[in-house]
């Protein structure tokens, strides 16, 4: 009897819990279409000179393996929409995650009538921005030059277009599968274009393709392909070099569409085909849109804003869509729905996870936190992508796409490990990925590229910093991005128990020490006999630092802010160097690059003095002022950088947006808190921007921030209640998130000084810690 009444009372649980999912499902589809907000044209009017985001519009789902997007530039050009440009030369598969980083595995479709035109520059039409459709699941631009429309729609590994021709005796569609080696085969009697495309920008195993199918739903009258230097071979099915394509033709009558469904894979032939049947099959073109877009109101609806400024709600849901592309999903599933990928660290075919296309020095910052917060099981496995990864190459990637790039600095693989790890994500091999962040901390030799484990490291564990005279570039900001990397490898050791690896690298976390300067209050590159590198300017980029200066970096202490505050004197003097990066002109030193660099230039036009929001090192600054018992300071500054320095336009974002990182600070910065310091159980309270904005956890739980008598004018927070009590906190715990409850802000429009002003009021700091 106690059996049965068990297993009624789990199917009523499960029956609940299904109806509570299915409420909220239903409410989903019966509200205004979150999708709808969002730009992803937000920061495309960019250029190598001057970011605006450097973003394109990628049209996908959620850490989609394939993204989409319409070329208005070149074959390997990395800005490859440009907002202000006004032609069109294919829409094209893409993994690029940065122009800088550029793309692999790229492809391209286009439409033409009349005379053939297959190159990319005498095939590109003419377009408006008036005449084109951008959202997140769906694009859609008139060709004109063509009389074409022509319209895309994604799935994680396929995507389906639709093209709508005019009356024409001469109607193409053409295949190119780009530069650096490719094959197409047309197969006329299955309306099926068949091949590989293998361009690159580094990363790859010598054995990199990836394998696309194209199924047409009409007939072809014309089958030819091209080969290297534009050659055309005409009648041809075959055709395979440096750069080749395919071109099928047919007669069309006005508003006759033509639908082609495309998939590709890391894998196969095989596997591209078993992609296509699985992700769209029969589906009509409608059908692919609608998923796609369900897709996408899913994971926006996860936090819902209620506000009257619909400016903001556009902003938030556009940069929310960023947070939720990248890293992309970089695995299959095979014919027995297993999980395997294409290692792009050994070239084999292995079973689990594999996730690619991001550059931790970016996105350790919030990014992660994000997903630790909201995603905790895709963060899962993410880590076991990261665990396969050190297995496949015997190092955690740094920067990967797909495979190790040597691209920026640090060992940022530890936090965002330990900040899983610390917030309780499940299905981790901790033990090895641990071991993968000791051997980064203790192995000098191997490394497959410099950005990879810490060059410099012989240097750091005998001196406790990277010397500036020793030829290793940007030592200062390696030397206190290694430092906080300890101290997250210690948080890990220590929850784990191993307590000589958390002491031994508690200890070695202090290392930032060794930077700071008492003679100016500002971390200094340091010689290999102790000597602080001379002359020294404060404002010279780059250097002993990293696309900052030392205005930047002095703040890269997220571990221990108030050792830093006993450094530079005490609280007062504290703030006052934090206010003097803002009060001064935005003067800058560029010598050591010999060119004022593009993320120089846009600190220096926003009107906000040394403070350069637009690159990632200082981002987390404006929060410090908390720690210094002024957090009213915080609150104005970061409603200044939320309504002056984004919106959901071509150039809403103030520099580079960086696989979601920019994006994350804004999205975590309008709730009214951001995670000064992942691998700790805090996040730093700011100026909330929405009246109310509601978070849909993973867990089932519900967190609501409410803020009262918030507008434009009132940014600054009188007082706040964490489920009705009397919060004066500077800071907000992960789990008070986690179990769900109501965040009150009340808000004014001048600054109440006391709020949070005590020292038992401030975040963590690990020498208050260990008093």
């Amino acid at each position: 009897m106690k059996k049965y009444s068990l297993i009624f009372l789990l199917s009523l649980i499960i029956l609940s819990c299904t109806t509570s999912e299915n409420e909220r499902v239903t409410k989903i589809e019966n509200q205004k279409s979150l999708v709808d907000y969002v730009n992803p044209l937000m920061g495309t009017d960019s250029e190598f000179s001057l970011s605006n985001g450097n973003t394109y519009p990628a049209i996908a789902t959620p850490w989609g393996m394939n993204f989409w997007t319409p070329m208005t530039s070149k074959m390997g050009d990395g800005w490859t929409y440009k907002y202000d440009e006004y032609k069109i030369r294919g829409i094209k598969q893409t993994h690029q995650p940065s122009p800088w980083i550029n793309d692999y595995a790229a492809f391209s479709l286009m439409a033409t009538t009349g005379d053939l035109k297959f190159q990319e520059d005498e095939r590109a039409s003419w377009f408006s921005h008036k005449a084109e459709t951008v959202k997140p699941h769906y694009y859609s631009v008139y060709l004109a030059d063509y009389d074409i429309t022509a319209e895309v729609s994604p799935t994680e590994r396929a995507a389906h277009f639709k093209f709508t021709f005019p009356e024409s005796e001469e109607s193409y569609i053409m295949l190119d599968a780009f530069f650096k080696g490719s094959m197409v085969k047309i197969i006329p009697e299955e309306r099926k274009i068949i091949g590989y495309c293998r361009n690159n920008s580094g990363g790859v195993p010598e054995n990199f393709h990836n394998y696309f199918v194209a199924e047409f739903d009409k007939d072809f009258e014309v089958n030819h392909t091209w080969n290297d230097g534009w050659k055309l071979e005409e009648n041809s099915i075959n055709s395979e070099g440096e750069h080749v394509g395919a071109i099928i033709g047919f007669k069309t009558k006005k508003g006759e569409t033509v639908n082609v469904k495309v998939a590709s894979s890391f894998i196969s032939p095989e596997q591209a085909q078993l992609n296509l049947a699985r992700e769209i099959g029969a589906d009509t073109f409608n059908q692919t849109k609608e998923k796609a877009k369900r897709a996408w109101e899913t994971e926006l609806n996860r936090i819902q804003i209620e506000d009257d400024n619909i400016d903001n709600i556009r902003t938030f849901y556009s940069s929310l869509y960023r947070v939720l592309l990248f890293p992309r999903k970089f695995y299959e599933f095979d014919a027995n729905n297993e999980v395997v990928h294409y290692s792009p660290y050994n070239g084999e075919i292995l079973p689990g996870y594999m996730f690619t296309d991001n550059g931790f020095w970016d996105t350790f910052r919030a990014v992660f936190p994000f997903f630790n917060m909201m995603y905790p099981e895709l963060n899962g496995k993410i880590m076991q992508g990261l665990a396969n990864t050190y297995k496949e190459s015997g190092w955690l990637p740094e920067w990967a796409s797909p495979g190790h790039r040597d691209c920026m600095i640090g060992s940022n693989s530890a936090p965002i490990i330990s900040d899983a790890f610390l917030k309780g994500v499940e299905d981790m091999d901790v033990e090895l990925l641990l071991e993968a962040m000791l051997k980064n901390a203790t192995v000098a030799d191997g490394r497959p590229v410099n950005s990879v484990g810490r060059a410099g490291l012989e240097y750091y564990n005998t001196l406790g910093y990277v010397p500036y005279n020793v030829g290793i570039h940007e030592n200062a900001a390696r030397t206190l991005e290694y430092a906080y990397a300890d101290f997250t490898i210690a948080k890990m050791a220590e929850k784990l128990g191993k307590t000589e690896i958390a002491e031994k690298y508690f200890k070695q976390s202090m290392n930032y020490k060794n930077l700071f300067d008492p003679e100016t209050n500002w971390m200094r590159g340091k010689n290999e006999d102790g000597s602080f590198q001379s002359p020294f300017n404060p404002l010279k980029w780059g250097d002993a630092f990293t696309e900052g200066n030392s205005l930047h970096y002095t703040w890269s202490v997220f571990h221990d802010i108030d050792g830093l505050i006993d450094l530079m004197g005490g609280k007062e003097k504290f703030a006052s160097k934090l206010d003097e990066v803002f009060d001064m002109p935005p003067t800058f030193d560029a010598s050591y690059y010999g060119f004022t660099i593009h993320e120089i230039r846009e600190m220096q036009i926003a009107n906000m003095g040394n403070y350069a929001h637009g690159n990632q090192p200082i981002q987390h600054m404006i929060y410090l002022y908390n720690y210094a018992g002024e957090p009213y300071k915080a609150q104005e500054k970061v409603r200044d950088v939320l309504t002056k320095l984004y919106s959901a336009t071509p150039d809403g974002y103030c520099g580079d947006e960086d696989n979601g990182q920019t994006s994350a600070w804004y999205v975590f910065s309008s709730l009214g808190f951001y995670p000064v310091t992942p691998g700790v159980d805090e996040y730093v309270i700011g100026s909330p921007l929405f009246k109310k904005a509601t978070l849909y956890l993973e867990n089932g739980n519900t967190f609501e921030i409410n803020s009262k008598n918030n507008s434009e004018s009132n940014f600054y927070i009188e007082s706040t209640s964490l489920n009705n009590a009397e919060y004066n906190n500077t800071y907000l715990k992960f789990d008070d998130i986690q179990k769900g409850g109501i965040l009150q802000f009340k808000m004014e429009n001048t600054p109440n000084k006391n709020w949070g002003s005590n020292s038992e009021n401030v975040p963590y700091s690990l020498s208050t810690s260990k008093k």
